[in-house]
């Protein structure tokens, strides 16, 4: 197996350096095993933990949390977590969303191996395009962190870490499907040519084949879609420690949403969409020293979205290439004391076609290039103490050059508790129409410049608290509290009217503000061996000026989610029982809804999801549930009955579209015998 410098890999995913105990862990029941008579026995996990080592409040879904649920792509890996809210954008795209410190999931900053992925035109339905099956973990970091992948981090981080080209299993292959006819299929193989080259491939296709509509509103609840992915990874290492890594994608996704097929096609209001991708990208990273202490990387990515979509009378075709290019120079050669220094470039070229029958369409073919300069300093005195400095300055076209300073700090007092702070400031282009997606959903009247590119600027100030309770060796009984708070200095606010949507920037509102509030409560334990209990429960505070409102709670921002969690499993593994409840809390809706919510707030609701894993030598078949309580909002299109009316709307989704999905699926992996 091949060997690696370490001091060379933070360079290449183009992080700080951290020590071993540091790395993400990803081992759990569903992850490495050996199927043999001396085969080491991993205890059970609760498949998300929060890392005692890393510097800023990390989440990490592992590889057992990623298998917990169906977790057909990476929105549903968030289902069994309260830092991050996953919803819909609208009822009838299928379009996903998440929410983070009570702000929309464009201000979260996605990182595929800290290359930033999942900007502008691929916002909307990016968390679809990632197979659950394809990764094999997931960190979630609150607050602003490194300086070194940009600044467009506002509430945090989402990093994806897929699996590998040197991972030891050569084959693996799930399938899944639901009572609802959707199946999904997942290839991954990973194949070792020699000492120096190796790859793996990785291959998904899903298809949501009825139009189905639970309600009897007229609509389908999901859209009928049929997607594809390709994905090829590789990694040359030399054993002077020269490493290069590179790979391609492409993606087709098709769907269909809307009215039923019932209506007549003359009459019926139809979303239809036709989504492609394809990227590659390239790092390369050079030993300038014996010890690779000192090292230089190029990192690179390229990505062309292409949109075409219809909506009703409305139509967007659209397209963007989008470049990143990343230089840096690391310094590690001392224990204490840690440098980064660096260039980036980040470039989106847009192609943006809006026809609207309302007036409020576009033609623009906007270039927007930021160029920034950036160093980081990282202190640490062993593992009680740490600090990182960061200060990076970008040059936006057309709006000059913004400085953007961030710090976070980790102290271990005590060796049961660890403190942490960070702070700092976001920036990031908006793209009004893409970032507020649910809109086109409507047949609402347009205001403000929706093809308009401001700078959307924030800061964000954090601190947590963990404490490792005494309970046994392994540090499974932990309980964490944080506070983070996100205040904007300019941002796109969105205000819904009965028959209109707003666009008004914070900047031309008298005494415009938005902010959020966030506290989070984390406790877990292992009270039995293989039983493990997660219990978090977050509330949020997020208030913003509304035009002709002013200083308001923001609408349609639940206040408040808990999660239990409970996993059980037998000897050897052998079977494994996995229940997750979840308590959503009320939002406020706007003012035009107050017909049909007379509290001015939505409802709150329980989702109760199962699953039951059997594993045998090579394979596992699982059986599971999803909203087993069977809620679901009603009347989450407004105006069903007359879409070409000025008060349909679809976009205003607060809780669950489907009821109960049972599904049922397979996982087959063959180990290297060597």
């Amino acid at each position: 197996m091949m060997k690696f410098p370490v001091a060379l890999i933070p360079v290449l995913m183009g992080t700080a350096l951290v020590s071993r105990a540091q790395m993400p862990d990803t081992t759990g029941i569903y992850g490495e095993r050996r199927d043999s008579l001396d085969a080491t026995v991993f205890q059970s996990s609760g498949g998300s933990t929060l890392s005692r080592f890393k510097d800023v409040r990390t989440e990490v879904i592992n590889a057992s949390g990623l298998c917990k649920m169906a977790c057909c792509n990476l929105a549903e890996s968030f289902e069994n977590s309260a830092s991050v809210t996953v919803g819909y954008s609208d009822a009838v795209t299928g379009a996903r969303q998440i929410r983070l410190l009570g702000q929309s999931g464009i201000y979260t900053q996605m990182l595929d191996e800290n290359r930033p992925v999942m900007r502008g035109l691929s916002a909307p339905f990016g968390l679809g395009y990632v197979p659950g099956q394809w990764l094999e973990s997931i960190q979630i970091s609150k607050g602003v962190s490194s300086v070194i992948n940009g600044v467009e981090s506002m509430t945090g981080q989402i990093n994806m870490e897929h699996r590998k080209p040197t991972d030891e299993k050569p084959f693996y292959l799930q399938g899944s499907f639901m009572s609802d006819l959707k199946a999904d299929l997942n290839l991954a193989s990973s194949l070792q040519m020699g000492d120096r080259w190796s790859t793996v491939l990785l291959a998904h296709a899903d298809g949501n084949f009825k139009s189905m509509d639970h309600n009897g509103d007229g609509f389908m609840d999901d859209p009928r879609s049929r997607q594809f992915s390709f994905s090829n990874r590789w990694l040359y290492f030399d054993p002077s420690g020269l490493q290069v890594r590179f790979g391609i994608r492409a993606i087709q996704d098709n769907r269909v949403g809307g009215q039923m097929e019932s209506v007549p096609q003359e009459r019926r209001w139809k979303a239809d969409l036709r989504n492609r991708n394809l990227g590659g990208y390239l790092k390369v990273g050079v030993p300038l020293n014996e010890d690779n202490s000192r090292n230089f990387a190029v990192v690179a990515d390229y990505t062309y979205q292409d949109m075409r979509g219809a909506f009703g009378l409305r139509r967007y075709d659209a397209g963007q290439h989008s470049g990143f290019v990343n230089l840096l120079y690391q310094d590690q050669s001392s224990e204490a004391h840690h440098f980064t220094v660096g260039l980036s470039d980040i470039f989106d070229g847009y192609d943006e076609n809006f026809v609207s029958p309302y007036a409020d369409g576009f033609d623009s073919k906007p270039v927007l290039n930021s160029l920034g300069a950036f160093g980081e300093y990282t202190f640490h005195y062993g593992e009680t103490f740490s600090l990182i400095a960061g200060l990076r300055a970008d040059w936006f076209a057309g709006a000059g050059v913004k400085a953007s300073p961030r710090l976070t700090v980790r102290w271990t007092p005590h060796e049961s508790v660890v403190l942490r702070a960070n702070g700092g400031r976001g920036i990031r282009r908006s793209t009004p129409l893409v970032d507020n997606f649910g809109v086109l959903s409507t047949s609402k009247a347009l205001l403000g410049d929706f093809g308009g590119h401001i700078l959307e600027d924030a800061w964000t100030f954090g601190a947590n608290v963990t404490w490792y309770l005494p309970f046994d060796d392994r540090e499974k009984t932990y309980v964490s509290l944080d506070y983070f708070r996100t205040d904007f200095a300019e941002k796109n606010v969105l205000c819904y009217g009965q028959e209109s949507i707003a666009l008004v920037p914070l900047s031309a509102m008298e005494k415009g503000r938005s902010f959020t509030n966030n506290y989070q409560f984390d406790f877990a334990t292992e009270p039995l061996e293989r039983f493990t209990i997660n219990l978090t429960a977050r509330y949020t505070d997020a208030r913003e000026t509304l035009p002709g409102i002013g200083l308001a709670q923001k609408p349609m921002t639940s206040s408040f989610k808990g999660v239990l969690n409970l996993q059980y499993a037998t000897r050897l593994n052998k079977w494994i029982f996995d229940a997750t409840l979840s308590v959503n809390g009320p939002c406020r809706v706007w003012d035009f809804m107050k017909d049909m919510y007379p509290s001015g707030s939505t409802q709150w609701y329980p989702l109760l999801y199962a699953q039951v894993t059997k594993r045998f030598k090579n394979f596992d078949i699982y059986v599971g549930g999803e909203n087993l309580t069977d809620f679901r909002q009603k009347n989450p299109v407004i105006g069903a009955s007359d879409p070409w009316d000025s008060k349909f709307d679809a976009s205003l989704v607060w809780g669950p579209l489907m009821g109960i999905k049972i599904y049922a699926g397979v996982r087959l992996t063959i180990w290297k015998t060597v």
